[in-house]
C-alpha cells in the first residue's frame, strides 16, 4: 500500500450549458477545474424544440432562406455557447484550455451522459431558488447524478445574484 495519490483520469471535463446564469456558473467552474487538471473541456448544449418551447438562448423564429428551423436552432445554440465560453475564458485568465463545443438536439440529461462517455468529470448547474430550491436539484441534474458512470459536480445557483 502506498501513500501516492490516485491518478486523475485523463479524459476531458464535460459541462452542460443552456445559456442560463446557473449554467454560466457551471461553465466557469468547469474551466477552472480544467485549468487545474491540465485537461480539455467539452461544453455541451442540448436543445429540444417544439413551437412553443423557450430555450435559454431565446425564442426561436421561423427562419428565412434555405435553412430549416432545426439548423437555425443548432447554429444559435452553438454560437451562444461559443461566445459564453470565450467570455468566461477571458474573465478567468490563466492557462489556456482547449474547448470543444457541442450543440445537439435531444433530452439534456441523455445528451450530457452520451457526451461524457470518455470524460473524467461531468459538471452541471442547478436552478434551485429559495430555501426549498437549494435543497433540491433540477430534473436534468437529478437524472445525470443518478445515471452517470463518472464523477459529477452539481454547481449550485449563485444565490448572490451574480451570473459568474
Amino acid at each position: 500500500m502506498t501513500d501516492a495519490p490516485a491518478p486523475v483520469p485523463a479524459g476531458p471535463i464535460v459541462v452542460g450549458t443552456d445559456g442560463s446564469p446557473p449554467a454560466r456558473h457551471a461553465v466557469l467552474f468547469a474551466l477552472r477545474e480544467a485549468q487545474l487538471r491540465g485537461t480539455a473541456l467539452r461544453a455541451v448544449c442540448a436543445y429540444d424544440y417544439t413551437p412553443a418551447r423557450f430555450t435559454g438562448y431565446g425564442w426561436m423564429a421561423v427562419p428565412e432562406g434555405g435553412t430549416t428551423l432545426y439548423e437555425q436552432l443548432h447554429d444559435v445554440a452553438r454560437q451562444a455557447v461559443t461566445e459564453t465560453v470565450h467570455e468566461l475564458r477571458q474573465q478567468l485568465g490563466g492557462p489556456h484550455v482547449e474547448v470543444e463545443i457541442i450543440a445537439e438536439a435531444g433530452r439534456p440529461a441523455q445528451v450530457l451522459l452520451d457526451a461524457s462517455k470518455d470524460a473524467s468529470l461531468l459538471v452541471v448547474g442547478t436552478r434551485g431558488s429559495g430555501a426549498w430550491g437549494r435543497l433540491t436539484l433540477g430534473s436534468t441534474s437529478t437524472e445525470v447524478v443518478h445515471h452517470a458512470h463518472l464523477p459529477v459536480v452539481v454547481v449550485p445557483a449563485d444565490t448572490r445574484g451574480a451570473s459568474s
